[in-house]
């Protein structure tokens, strides 16, 4: 999904859940608003807190790629497949100027 597709959605009554899943450090220094934190440790672990529901859309974003690729892959081993990667990631995201919180 493209950053500024996302930055629409997110305004709307059903955003996507947007998975971060770099570390929880990392989360608290910056992130796009409403994702939530699910480090690739979790995910792999099944202890993040993901929904119930396996078709929920969601949008995966680390910094760079990696992680995110990694966390899109864990959530199809359990079934989630309504998963996509933002393009561009967060550096993309931060490059256009879109919203950060904290």
């Amino acid at each position: 999904m493209k950053a500024n597709e996302l930055l629409d959605r997110i305004e709307t009554k059903r955003p996507p859940l947007i998975v971060d899943p770099r570390s929880e450090f990392e989360f608290k220094r910056g992130h796009i608003p409403g994702a939530i934190n699910a480090p690739v440790r979790k995910i792999l672990l099944n202890r993040a807190h993901l929904p119930h529901d396996r078709n929920s859309e969601m949008v995966i974003a680390c910094m760079h790629g990696q992680r995110a690729v990694m966390a899109k892959w864990f959530l199809a081993l359990y079934g989630y497949r309504n998963t996509s990667l933002l393009e561009g990631y967060l550096e993309g995201w931060l490059e256009a100027g879109l919203p950060m919180e904290k």
